[in-house]
């Protein structure tokens, strides 16, 4: 386990700890302001504190080493985590947004109270969450970028929230209903983020190639290498963290198997040192100039 995936992991169990703590908070306190916006986002911090669990599990397995029945390494289950997380986002917006509504004719006025606990989740998730998005980066954690972007939604949905509950004490009779739609809103919002975490992971289960600028680095690296003529075909998906790339090298027709062979190990062991997203290169030797 590198240090990024060793960072990834501390975060996830950070995460677990805020979320339980602002999840209990929030539905407390919800609860005693008679806040529907407040409660709904407590339990959206509760969704959280199962989703950093996920995470942190799927960073565990994925960081375990290859065998001869995972010849690839464990990664693509922290993908799986990631897809998980994207339907529980989905099933509970979808559950906060149902419940909002059926209160909506349900004339709460809920008590000042109810804006602290919003205003303090707004900051530490937005600290938080960009916190995730450096890690996730880093370490190629599709379940951390999720979870980071849970946060996002966590800082919108409270931004959200925090509205309604003003307006509703604001206005306690115009505009009582606004706690409910505020809830509702967050819901829609947990709905679309959860729906974009299961987009970006099911590309990556479908061996989704990465961006056209990591496969020119990859390509520059090799041709770095001295004895490279050319590469004929490149390719890469992510197994976890991390990329697998299958390389078609062009050498000089003439040289001998040995000679050859030691440049596509140099490839290849130039790519991993350089590319620290690229978890192990199999090459392909193909002669320069013939079709």
């Amino acid at each position: 386990m590198d240090s990024a995936q060793r960072l990834a992991i501390r975060a996830a169990q950070s995460s677990i700890a805020v979320s339980a703590l602002l999840a209990t908070v929030k539905i407390w306190i919800g609860l005693e302001a008679r806040s529907v916006a407040l409660v709904s986002d407590g339990f959206e911090s509760a969704a959280d504190f199962f989703t950093s669990g996920l995470v942190l599990a799927g960073l565990w397995v994925a960081s375990k080493p290859a065998d001869r029945e995972h010849p690839y390494g464990h990664g693509r289950f922290e993908i799986l985590i990631g897809l998980a997380i994207g339907v529980m986002l989905v099933v509970t917006g979808t559950a906060i947004s149902l419940r909002a509504l059926e209160q909506r004719y349900v004339v709460h006025h809920p008590d000042l109270l109810a804006i602290w606990p919003l205003i303090g989740s707004i900051a530490i998730k937005s600290a938080m969450g960009a916190a995730k998005f450096r890690m996730g980066r880093r370490s190629g954690s599709a379940g951390l970028k999720a979870d980071a972007w849970n946060d996002s939604v966590d800082v919108v949905s409270g931004t959200i929230a925090l509205t309604g509950v003003l307006l509703a004490i604001r206005w306690p009779f115009k505009l009582a209903s606004a706690d409910h739609y505020a809830g509702f809103a967050i819901g829609l919002i947990v709905i679309f983020i959860g729906i974009r975490v299961v987009r970006e992971t099911v590309l990556h289960l479908m061996d989704t190639m990465p961006d056209e600028a990591q496969m020119a680095q990859i390509r520059a690296v090799a041709m770095m290498v001295p004895g490279t003529m050319g590469i004929e075909k490149c390719f890469a998906r992510k197994t976890g963290l991390r990329y697998h790339v299958d390389l078609h090298l062009e050498v000089d027709p003439d040289l001998s198997v040995r000679q050859s062979h030691e440049i596509a190990r140099a490839v290849k062991n130039t790519i991993k040192a350089q590319l620290g997203w690229v978890e192990d290169v199999l090459v392909h030797v193909e002669p320069f100039g013939t079709l």
